[in-house]
């Protein structure tokens, strides 16, 4: 009897870890949104070295590679978020005032890939315009759903400017997502 009350609570703790959410930290919210800058700016210098005529099959890749790279990055920001829970007046400031920062790297890498979409489409292989509209469409989503939950985990005097980020967010994805519609 001892040892099946022993294996039954064990069997209890182990469940309950693996159903408790693990609490996360504004440290690691703040080291997630650095992440997303160094991949947004490598996504933007990878847009813009792609050339508007003659670009390569292997630097059409290396775009698609750090788009998924930074769809993961921004869902593990997303999960964090929602871990971490509301943040503090000073904590929600500083969210907010790292994703503006990046919000013209993030505008111009929007405008660059609508710009080259003719490049995509003169590659000797064929599906990379599809490939690139794929990309938009589950950046835009996570990026929809990481601006969400840091709505929710804003300070009240937070939210209508968190607000206006995500719809100006939203806002920058419409063209170029429009761009690729036919791909």
């Amino acid at each position: 009897m001892v040892k099946f009350t022993f294996f039954a609570f064990a069997a209890f703790l182990v469940g309950s870890a693996v159903s408790s959410p693990t609490k996360r930290t504004v440290a690691q919210v703040e080291s997630d949104i650095a992440s997303i800058s160094t991949q947004v700016t490598t996504l933007d210098n990878d847009i813009t070295a792609f050339p508007n005529t003659g670009g390569s099959l292997l630097n059409a890749l290396a775009i698609h590679t750090a788009s998924t790279n930074l769809i993961s990055t921004i869902g593990t920001t997303t999960s964090d978020v929602q871990s971490t829970g509301a943040f503090s007046e000073a904590d929600g400031q500083t969210i907010l005032n790292s994703f503006l920062a990046i919000e013209p790297v993030i505008d111009h890498a929007l405008t660059q890939i609508a710009a080259k979409k003719a490049a995509f489409q003169a590659l000797p292989i064929g599906g990379i315009p599809a490939l690139v509209k794929q990309d938009l469409g589950q950046l835009n989503s996570a990026t929809t759903a990481l601006a969400n939950g840091l709505i929710a985990s804003a300070p009240a005097d937070l939210v209508a400017p968190s607000t206006s980020l995500r719809d100006r967010l939203v806002a920058a994805f419409a063209p170029a997502i429009a761009a690729y519609a036919d791909a």
